[in-house]
């Protein structure tokens, strides 16, 4: 196996679970903070999107899809707390934005020449994932890490157990 076909398989695990999760979620649903503190899946899904996308955008500028106006900000760090339904899109919205995002970031790895995944960008790629080919990975797991709130909400709405 190679190098990007393992990067692949990350964003198909990703996706596979997170998709899971959200079947059976409804628009009031995303607005659920299971325990207090805990982000709600509205800004939970809009920040995967605006990561994903700001991880595409260190490796290729000009590659990833644009956002709505103010997509960025609202699903920022400063605005988790914020709780106004009004300013957060439904389910389909996000999970559209998800699919053009992905298609854009599978899109790139597939044209990324292997040699690149080596590439390092000091100051450019966080430390957690200095070259490429982390950057991509991350990208693909990403979504794993936030995978427990989604389980919270599910349970909370007395939803089934996906897996």
């Amino acid at each position: 196996m190679t190098a990007k076909e393992l990067i692949r398989k990350a964003f198909g695990t990703s996706e596979m679970i997170l998709g899971r999760y959200m079947e059976g979620l409804t628009d009031p649903d995303l607005m659920v903070r299971a325990v207090p503190g805990m982000n709600h899946l509205a800004w939970q899904i809009g920040h995967l999107i605006s990561a994903e996308r700001g991880m595409v955008e260190m490796i290729r500028p000009g590659s990833a899809p644009s956002l709505p106006a103010g997509f960025d900000d609202t699903h920022s760090r400063k605005n988790t707390g914020d709780d106004d339904a009004s300013k957060f899109l439904s389910l389909e919205a996000y999970k559209t934005l998800w699919k053009a995002q992905r298609q854009a970031t599978l899109a790139l790895l597939d044209a990324l020449p292997d040699a690149e995944l080596d590439r390092e960008e000091p100051g450019k790629f966080p430390p957690f994932a200095p070259s490429v080919g982390l950057l991509m990975h991350t990208a693909g797991t990403h979504p794993i890490m936030h995978a427990g709130q989604f389980v919270a909400v599910r349970r909370l709405r007395g939803l089934p157990i996906a897996f």
